[in-house]
């Protein structure tokens, strides 16, 4: 910052005022500063700032689980929320294990000087860990499930308004038998979209047939449903109707069933879950739950921002929308 000051003819103070962008330097003598910095390539330095203001720009981000999908829009939108507020970003992982090892991860966030942490976490254990946690520094929890500690925030996609928009869907179009294909139930998605599934057939009166476990993977998709068709006997009905976890599942239902000469929606319906890149190009184009993963990210951020400033943890819910394209018809 001297060696900038000096070369513009200015004092240091001067320099600073430009860099954290105030109002109170001429218009002449930012430009001629900020030339100077473009010249010396100057960087301010923000660990030093940390350590004179004794404020942290750095928020922490901690990956809990190996089945975020969409992680890139949900980074995205964290690292958007975080810069529009003046922060910067440090991630680092936890695959699982004690609450002291995920302990271990936040406390090496904290000792890099976060001032928070958002957690993105996908399965139930995230949440059991985070329940015995002490929080030393504000944290917010992603796309998890309420957690039960009341010192710690989260934001949420609803999965089970989102399952309930997808079936609700096909029962309105006269559907009766609507099967569900469904992820790892040790996530918190496949969980989620089961109950949302269930509720509402069970609102509608109807008894739910079997859920089918899968892995989220359109290799899992076509197995499941290659079982589900080569497996009925006598006069066994194919169901009129097929909800999956998600749209990866839904892909290998697609090829399953064109194998064995069954056409969707013609002789089934098809719904899945995320409105993944290149589902409406799928043929049929698929119907689907669609979330918002970037706005999820900057809720993300908004939730530990007001931790950050002394207000209440909360629990903030983002709905779904259900996107309707060719799978489905009505029977």
């Amino acid at each position: 910052m001297v060696d900038v000051a000096r070369a513009a003819g200015v004092a240091h103070i001067t320099v600073s005022r430009v860099v954290n962008n105030e109002p109170t330097v001429r218009p002449a003598t930012r430009d001629r500063v900020l030339r100077v910095i473009d010249e010396l390539g100057y960087r301010r330095n923000d660990s030093a700032r940390m350590l004179k203001s004794g404020r942290s720009t750095m928020l922490g981000v901690v990956l809990a689980g190996s089945e975020l999908f969409e992680l890139p829009r949900v980074l995205l939108g964290i690292e958007q929320g975080a810069k529009d507020a003046g922060h910067w970003v440090s991630l680092t992982s936890w695959q699982g294990g004690t609450h002291e090892q995920l302990e271990e991860c936040l406390g090496q966030l904290v000792g890099q000087g976060a001032a928070g942490v958002a957690v993105i976490a996908d399965r139930p254990m995230a949440l059991e860990a985070l329940g015995r946690t002490v929080a030393r520094v504000p944290i917010s929890v992603v796309m998890s499930g309420n957690v039960a500690n009341p010192a710690i925030g989260s934001v949420e996609l609803d999965q089970v308004e989102g399952a309930r928009l997808a079936t609700r869907h096909l029962l309105d179009l006269g559907h009766r038998d609507v099967v569900h294909l469904s992820g790892p139930m040790e996530t918190y998605d496949a969980r989620a979209r089961v109950d949302g599934w269930r509720g509402e057939l069970q609102r509608a009166g109807i008894t739910e047939p079997r859920v089918l476990h899968g892995d989220f993977t359109a290799r899992g998709g076509h197995a499941l449903a290659a079982g589900l068709v080569d497996g009925l006997t006598g006069d066994g009905a194919l169901p009129t109707a097929i909800f999956t976890g998600n749209d990866q599942m839904a892909i290998g239902v697609l090829s399953a069933l064109a194998a064995r000469g069954l056409s969707v929606p013609g002789d089934v319906s098809l719904v899945g879950f995320d409105d993944m890149a290149g589902a409406d190009y799928l043929v049929p184009a698929l119907t689907t739950v669609r979330q918002d993963f970037v706005t999820l990210g900057r809720l993300s951020i908004e939730v530990l921002l007001d931790l950050m400033g002394g207000g209440a943890a909360r629990h903030h819910l983002l709905p779904p929308s259900l996107v309707v394209r060719a799978s489905t018809r009505a029977v």
